[in-house]
């Protein structure tokens, strides 16, 4: 019932409220992203896999350069390419906000498994792929116990424990962990500065290895 009728409603309800309580802030965001780097989009898009395995562009503030290179031909880091107020974004989850589109289009929840790339597919066991038995989320059970700093077997545990264990109780749970995660700033990594490997990678290395 819940997980059918009742949470779907939710989030659209909870998303339109905070695009209008929040538009301010996306506006300003806006703004800044143009300003620093105008000959790129302010929005990130990537084709990530929904429930079922469908997939769909996922909307993100774009927190990095277009350029992926400098004057000299040499190759950008991640951290070279971070904008001004890059890491400020993803500090706060700012680059999260546009995924409110996505809640109100039918592509995302608020909370549940985090959408990966579509490049990870083939590499799920058959208990981690269960993880897309449910809408994606723009926070989840495995975002609030350590996001980037625990291995991704230990993320797809947590994900498919969400998932036979989804409940309004525990979504809200989730939420003000979530919130207070948001305000103390923790777990987040710069993409290419985490010991965290691309999961398609990583898996690619255990079978090479075995």
């Amino acid at each position: 019932m819940y997980c059918k009728f009742i949470k779907p409603s939710l989030d659209v309800l909870v998303a339109f409220s905070l695009l209008l309580i929040l538009s301010p802030v996306i506006i300003f965001s806006f703004i800044l992203i143009k300003k620093e780097d105008p000959s790129g989009p302010v929005l990130f898009k990537q084709k990530r896999v929904g429930k079922g395995g469908r997939t769909f562009s996922v909307y993100k503030l774009r927190s990095m350069k277009v350029n992926t290179h400098d004057e000299n031909g040499l190759e950008l880091s991640d951290g070279q390419r971070m904008l001004k107020y890059g890491q400020i974004f993803r500090k706060l989850s700012i680059d999260e906000l546009p995924q409110l589109f996505n809640i109100i289009k039918g592509d995302m929840s608020l909370i549940g498994p985090r959408p990966l790339p579509i490049i990870y597919a083939p590499y799920y066991s058959k208990d981690e792929n269960r993880r897309h038995e449910l809408k994606p989320g723009i926070s989840g059970w495995a975002q609030v116990n350590g996001r980037n700093s625990i291995s991704w077997e230990g993320k797809f545990v947590l994900d498919v424990e969400y998932v036979d264990s989804i409940s309004f109780v525990f979504d809200i749970k989730i939420a003000f962990m979530t919130i207070h995660k948001v305000f103390e700033k923790s777990d987040v990594v710069v993409r290419g500065d985490s010991t965290n490997v691309d999961f398609h990678t990583y898996r690619k290395e255990q079978k090479d290895e075995s």
